[in-house]
């Protein structure tokens, strides 16, 4: 999805992880996922670089769906769907 796209998603949840270190954002992100229904998208904002390699990699692992990144002012926007 392009930048246009994921800033138009319906956001079920958000996890905010600023400021916290690898791996709490991905820890974060695992825990709020199961309060979600099939379909639903979650948001991880994050300042940790780091997520931007450990949440695709989670949501590949876990056959989640992996939508993009947008990069704000110092953190990143991550969105994912739950797809199981």
């Amino acid at each position: 999805m392009d930048e246009r796209e994921l800033k138009g998603l319906e956001v079920n949840k958000t996890v905010d992880a600023r400021g916290m270190a690898c791996p709490g954002p991905l820890l974060e992100a695992k825990k709020a996922i199961t309060a979600l229904h099939v379909g639903e998208v979650m948001e991880v904002l994050s300042s940790d670089e780091g997520t931007n390699n450990d949440i695709p990699m989670w949501t590949k692992k876990m056959q989640y769906e992996y939508l993009g990144t947008i990069e704000d002012a110092g953190f990143w926007r991550l969105f994912v769907r739950k797809t199981r």
